[in-house]
């Protein structure tokens, strides 16, 4: 009887060995990116741009839409420029009103975000624009706006649908960040 539990015993020891049996770290799929390639923007918009050859324009849904409204999406991508414009027709408090907006909206991530980088950058074409990058796990990363003055104000945040952490999702986000910008350079206004 003592040699079965003798045996039991270093049976159990020798199975128990100082093997490492501890899970894997969750992995992340291979993200493949397009070349960029752009498109003009329909006319039917009081503004003309080129986009990304990969977003489809999607019409805003919301409730709180208005005319000019819409979505640039990704789908292979998951990711979504909201674009929203507004009439300014030299009403200098309707401008004030919407960059109020803007920064206002901005400033709504201040929870999540350890960082929020502003700068005021003039494009290829003359116009000026303030594009904001948030650091952090926030849901949007880069966005900006950008107006005339005058008559034009034009705001576009990049967002996402999908839990993945940021860090993960950095190489999309330069990849669209870099259409945002080009969207940026090749803005123009309608008369």
């Amino acid at each position: 009887m003592m040699r079965r539990g003798y045996w039991v015993l270093v049976l159990l020891l020798i199975g128990c060995g100082k093997q490492n049996h501890n899970p894997k770290p969750k992995g992340f799929n291979r993200i493949e990116l397009a070349p960029a390639e752009y498109q003009m923007l329909a006319d039917s918009f009081p503004f003309q741009m080129e986009y990304s050859t990969q977003a489809i324009i999607l019409k805003d849904s919301s409730w709180i839409a208005e005319r000019y409204w819409f979505d640039m999406y990704y789908e292979k991508l998951g990711a979504n420029i909201q674009v929203t414009y507004k009439p300014v027709n030299n009403d200098r408090s309707k401008l004030e009103e919407y960059l109020s907006d803007s920064y206002r909206l901005t400033s709504e991530h201040r929870v999540k975000a350890y960082a929020i980088d502003e700068s005021v950058i003039t494009l290829k074409n003359g116009i000026k624009a303030t594009v904001m990058e948030l650091s952090g796990e926030v849901p949007t990363q880069f966005q900006f706006h950008v107006t005339d003055s005058s008559k034009h104000f034009l705001r576009c945040a990049l967002y996402f649908k999908t839990a993945t952490q940021n860090d993960s999702l950095r190489p999309v986000i330069n990849y669209v960040k870099m259409d945002m910008l080009h969207m940026l350079n090749t803005l123009t206004w309608d008369q």
